[in-house]
């Protein structure tokens, strides 16, 4: 498929996965699933958490579970929406938290575009879904991938601050060398589960703070409207 290709380092990390028996499988299956379904995002949005935010810039990451599922929600990142879309209630409730940790000044729409060049990785588990039915694409080889490029970040020099979010993403801190890089968990901000302490964990904040610390620039998570 042809937006497989991504123009950053990203390419040359992942490039074992791409060449690998498992991604074949996964290539195939998608190609089926485009032609004969509707899926989100469309096939050029797929890789782009990885576009926007290029191996060597990544500080921080927010890991998502798989892609919105209703029309024009998804365009590659976790939790984002494109404009003019109705922002989902998770991000609904990140913004509530955001604007507690941080003064966050709300805005009205859900494009985290701006995090994303910023370094900020917003890279979902499983990277597309079928309209209608979360977790449809779940099992089919893009966890493979998506454990892959944690583990490569998990590589690197720099600290990397992972924010995990909820029971699945938790699973993931295993793959993490908490020597080196930091992990910053809680509930998930979905609304069945926001107020068991995702609100007021202040991930935000925490994570400016652990940038700092190890000599980097914090984010500015202030978005513009």
């Amino acid at each position: 498929m042809q937006q497989r290709f991504i123009p950053n380092e990203w390419q040359e990390h992942l490039q074992p996965v791409f060449d690998s028996e498992r991604y074949q499988q996964l290539h195939n299956f998608l190609k089926e699933e485009y032609q004969s379904r509707i899926i989100y995002p469309d096939m050029w949005h797929i890789y782009e958490a990885f576009k926007l935010s290029p191996f060597d810039h990544v500080r921080v990451v927010i890991l998502g579970q798989d892609p919105y599922h209703g029309p024009d929600q998804a365009h590659g990142l976790s939790f984002s929406v494109q404009r003019g879309v109705p922002i989902p209630p998770s991000l609904q409730n990140i913004y509530k938290e955001l604007t507690a940790d941080v003064g966050f000044k709300p805005v009205h729409h859900g494009n985290l575009t701006e995090w994303a060049e910023q370094g900020v990785l917003l890279l979902n588990s499983v990277l597309t879904v079928r309209a209608g039915q979360a977790n449809s694409h779940r099992g089919k080889g893009w966890e493979e991938l998506t454990d892959y490029a944690i583990k490569e970040l998990n590589s690197v020099d720099h600290r990397i601050v992972f924010i995990l979010w909820g029971a699945a993403a938790r699973q993931k801190a295993s793959l993490i060398d908490r020597s080196k890089h930091a992990i910053i968990t809680s509930p998930h901000p979905s609304p069945l589960s926001a107020y068991r302490g995702f609100f007021g964990s202040r991930p935000f904040s925490q994570a400016n703070s652990l940038l700092i610390e190890s000599g980097q620039e914090p984010i500015n998570w202030q978005l513009s409207d």
